[in-house]
Order: C-alpha cells, then structure tokens, then sequence
C-alpha cells in the first residue's frame, strides 16, 4: 500500500469507528462523516438537539487534511490522542502535523511542525 492510501485508510477508519461510537447512542445528535478524497479533507461533525430538544448541536469533532505529504491534524474535538492512534496505525510521527496548535508550540511536540 503506497503512503497516500495508507493515510486515507487510516484517517477513514480511525473517523469511522468514533462515528459508530456516537452512533450507538440513541439520541437526536448524529455523527456525520465527510471525505473528501479528491482533496483529502475529512471530516466527523455531530448534528442534531442536545436532549432537551432546546438546543441545535452542530460542529466538527474531527478534522484532518493530507497536504505536503503529511496528515494534518486541524481539530481534535475528543478526549483522545488521534496522533497516537494513527502512529499505531502505521503513520510515520514526522508525517503528522498538530495543526490546531500555534506554528511556534510545535516545535515542542513529538511531531512534524508543517
């Protein structure tokens, strides 16, 4: 498997599973995914009322894009360490860039800086 395929794979699967998660929840919030493969965007939002029915959910959870031939990491909405996660999925550290911290802090991370 070439490196491109296998960061579509493993940000797909890695989306996938945290939309079967909150999908399992019967509620009125739904985990929406969107891929973008043509320009490698990829995306879980959640949608629906909060359980009350007075308030509109809506937002990203997890944003990544592939650019420049690294995985960037643009939202992170979960409790979770995705970096680590998709290190285990067989993404290289210097191919993953914590885009939704500053250019200056990244330097102090365990990852690329862009």
């Amino acid at each position: 498997m070439d490196t491109l395929e296998l960061y579509r794979q493993s940000i797909q699967t890695l989306i996938t599973e945290y939309a079967e998660v909150r999908n399992s929840v019967k509620d009125d919030v739904e985990a929406e995914i969107i891929f973008d493969e043509k320009r490698d965007r990829y995306q879980l939002i959640y949608i629906g009322w909060d359980y009350d029915n007075k308030r509109r959910i809506f937002g990203p959870v997890l944003h990544f894009d592939i650019k420049d031939g690294k995985i960037w990491i643009q939202w992170n909405g979960t409790e979770d360490d995705v970096a680590e996660k998709l290190v285990g999925m067989g993404v290289a550290k210097e191919n993953i860039v914590i885009g939704f911290h500053p250019p200056s802090l990244r330097k102090y991370t365990e990852y690329a800086i862009g």
